[in-house]
């Protein structure tokens, strides 16, 4: 039967056969190391709980599962893949802290991030080339950087409350329904280029924009059949991310960013900004302090990351700020009492003298992450401890054989009643509150952010930039809710009316 192949094609099927041989052999040996760890019956032979995880409210399986099987438990993704999903906190203490290099990002994850920008900081694996590229990102996303950036936080701040402005004016009725999920996301787009970069993208001024709109299609999309596919397969098959509509949308994506960023790129350089406090500026001087110029590929990843984390996140996070001050006339009130002697520019203000803000903006943190699964993969069979032996056992260690990936379902930690409370569920800003004046910490049961060595960098800027918006758009505006929402599943947890399509929150919007 192989008479008629030529020896290229028969060195590629032999190599075919090996690879699944290689697949198989690891499946069986997974398998069987993790068969007595509790978890679901798969739903599907092929998919696994893939489509149960896709198809659901956003975090409900998870909810579910653990609530059934405990802290640790087993599940199958595409063809058999064993997944993990842990809420133990000694075992994800030990994954995300020492242990951090040993759980890359799944091979899957990592080769979105390169399809859609670049070799960046979210890409890169190995331990020294992560710590040389956070190195030359942390000076200018540092507390003190952030401190001097936080003047521009609130002039796009002002710059969408005057556009909402005109908006209600327009109406003449002082009031209009107005979908924020657009206009929040623009906010994100011109506020980390502006900050970041010192280039305005122009998205507040309300006319159609071809890089938010790009972005926006590239991740808000409804439950597509095809989009299903893609996020079934691509932790097995990475290769599927530059297959058919969804691949060339990725393309597209990674084109225009590029254009932009090498466009800011040779701006920067014929303006010699090396001594200023933008992330170009200071991204540079670390990079040239530190002997090994970054080529301008390497540069065009950096900034591609910057702006797709600077636009994504932040903008899920905002709507879901916004939804839940809807709910509440009275918690708006108070945050406009307690803000209303704010200073704009003041970065300490808004640090440290607003409680209420800080513990509005940790509230939603807990209950809308941006992120819903914190995914890692084992890079090597690893010892992994736990704070309680498994259930019908008493060894306090779990082996993870190498190829695993791990899921930490954020949504299970933060509603969990033995920390919160019986209340777990609920809004209530003023828990953070209490547990500050009793002495708790919250560092480590608040991961939206992640912690440890691979902990968001970015978190003091977008803590900064949220507060700033919500303050101001505070001063302005009351905002009321006429829709049910519900959590939509698209790259990040965004909000949409209940049965929508892709992420939409109209809020009537009244002017103060």
């Amino acid at each position: 039967m192989f008479q008629n192949l030529s020896k290229i094609e028969i060195i590629c099927l032999g190599i075919l056969v090996m690879c699944l041989l290689k697949h198989v052999i690891r499946f069986f040996q997974a398998r069987l190391a993790l068969k007595w760890i509790p978890g679901p019956q798969a739903s599907s032979l092929i998919w696994g709980e893939e489509w149960q995880l896709y198809y659901s409210l956003p975090g409900s399986p998870y909810l579910k599962w653990h609530k059934e099987f405990g802290k640790v438990v087993r599940i199958s993704g595409v063809f058999g893949h064993q997944i993990l999903s842990i809420t133990d906190p000694c075992a994800i203490s030990f994954i995300l802290g020492e242990a951090t290099y040993n759980f890359p990002k799944p091979n899957g994850v990592r080769e979105w991030f390169k399809a859609t920008l670049g070799e960046g900081i979210l890409w890169v694996k190995a331990k020294e080339a992560h710590e040389k590229q956070r190195r030359t990102l942390a000076p200018a996303l540092s507390q003190q950087s952030v401190r001097n950036l936080t003047h521009i936080f609130y002039e796009t701040s002002t710059k969408l409350a005057s556009q909402w402005t005109k908006l209600v004016d327009h109406s003449h009725t002082g009031e209009i329904e107005i979908e924020v999920t657009n206009w929040v996301g623009r906010f994100a787009l011109d506020t980390i280029g502006r900050a970041a970069f010192l280039y305005d993208f122009d998205c507040l001024s309300g006319e159609p924009h071809a890089l938010a709109e790009t972005l926006d299609g590239l991740t808000n999309n409804e439950n597509k059949l095809s989009s299903f596919y893609m996020r079934a397969l691509f932790w097995t098959f990475p290769s599927v991310l530059c297959i058919g509509q969804k691949g060339e949308m990725i393309r597209r994506s990674k084109k225009e960013l590029g254009e932009i960023a090498s466009k800011m790129w040779r701006d920067a350089k014929v303006a010699g900004d090396a001594e200023g406090r933008t992330l170009m500026a200071l991204m540079i001087k670390a990079d040239t302090a530190s002997g090994h110029c970054m080529n301008e590929e390497e540069i065009v990843s950096q900034m591609r990351t910057t702006i797709s984390a600077g636009y994504e996140t932040v903008s899920a996070i905002i709507a879901w700020v916004l939804y839940e001050l809807s709910q509440s006339p009275q918690l708006q009130a108070d945050l406009r009492e307690e803000t209303s002697t704010s200073r704009e520019s003041c970065f300490d203000e808004l640090n440290n003298r607003y409680p209420l803000l800080d513990a509005v903006l940790k509230e939603t943190l807990r209950l809308h992450p941006a992120i819903l699964e914190n995914h890692h993969e084992a890079a090597s069979t690893m010892l992994v401890p736990l704070s309680e032996p498994l259930p019908g056992t008493s060894d306090t260690h779990l082996v993870i054989p190498k190829g695993t990936t791990i899921a930490i379902p954020l949504n299970v930690l933060h509603t969990d009643p033995a920390i919160w409370g019986p209340d777990a569920n609920e809004f209530r800003p003023q828990r953070w509150i209490e547990r500050k004046n009793a002495g708790i910490r919250d560092d480590r049961e608040l991961l939206a952010f992640s912690k440890g060595p691979r902990s968001c960098i970015g978190k003091a800027f977008a803590l900064a930039e949220i507060k700033a918006l919500t303050v101001t758009l505070l001063r302005h505006f009351a905002f009321s809710c006429p829709h049910e929402i519900e959590p939509f599943q698209s790259f990040v947890i965004r909000p949409r009316v209940k049965g929508q399509g892709p992420s939409s929150l109209p809020l009537l919007v009244r002017k103060l």
